[in-house]
């Protein structure tokens, strides 16, 4: 529940991020929300499957920069202070995702 939490809201706030309009109002949200609860989960152990398609794949067509990239990043964050994450739990998290930039970011 948490994880869902954090996810609508990070996801919320980009849907509202005039940075972020383009890239988000592109996509099926439905999904989006979905598969990014699952990924999170997985990266954090809970015994769940994630149905996404590879990183790679996923973006590659959506032409997203580091500063879409960084921004989704802070609006995760900021979901997270919200539910009371501790700092170093979100470090942990974000060391999970990381990794993954170089498969999102495409421009």
């Amino acid at each position: 529940e948490g994880v869902a939490r954090i996810v609508d809201g990070a996801l919320d706030r980009g849907v509202a991020d005039p940075k972020l309009e383009e890239i988000l109002h592109a996509t099926d949200m439905e999904r989006l929300r979905r598969t990014l609860k699952e990924q999170i989960a997985y990266l954090l152990g809970a015994p769940v499957a994630y149905t996404g398609r590879d990183m790679k794949t996923t973006h590659k067509d959506q032409g997203i920069n580091t500063a879409e990239f960084n921004r989704l990043v802070e609006h995760l964050q900021l979901a997270m202070d919200q539910e009371g994450v501790a700092y170093r739990a979100q470090n942990q998290l974000l060391s999970k995702l990381a990794p993954m930039k170089r498969d999102v970011v495409t421009r």
